[in-house]
């Protein structure tokens, strides 16, 4: 069983910047993957970015160059780092986590075992 809880959200203009964390607790296995996703209202939950265990990530085309992804072990912590944030980054954004390994991780919802609850991004114009 894997605990996962977003902070960080909040409102920011366009151009702005968040970070989001996603702290994880329960079992955490030697391979694994985490990711990060974001579901607007009346839309699907779209994958943002994900990593695996050994640091490798992969991005959706929409947050290329803009959003980072990056772990810090000590604290069994995710962060998502969101730079020039766009109106349309606006979302709820959850973290998930997956214990099977995935080379460089998922941006399918369905892969994933566990989700926090959630975090708000609110970016205006």
């Amino acid at each position: 069983q894997v605990q996962l809880v977003e902070s960080g959200g909040g409102s920011v203009q366009s151009g702005g910047s968040l970070r989001l964390s996603c702290a994880a607790s329960g079992i955490i296995d030697r391979w694994y993957v985490m990711g990060w996703f974001r579901q607007a209202p009346g839309k699907e939950r779209l994958g943002v970015g994900s990593t695996d265990s050994d640091g490798s990530t992969t991005y959706a085309d929409s947050v290329k160059g803009r959003f980072t992804i990056s772990q810090d072990n000590a604290k069994n912590t995710l962060y998502l780092q969101m730079n020039s944030l766009k109106p349309e980054d606006t979302a709820m954004y959850s973290c998930a986590f997956r214990r099977r390994w995935i080379r460089g991780g998922s941006l399918e919802p369905t892969m994933y075992d566990y989700w926090g609850q959630g975090t708000q991004v609110t970016v205006s114009s």
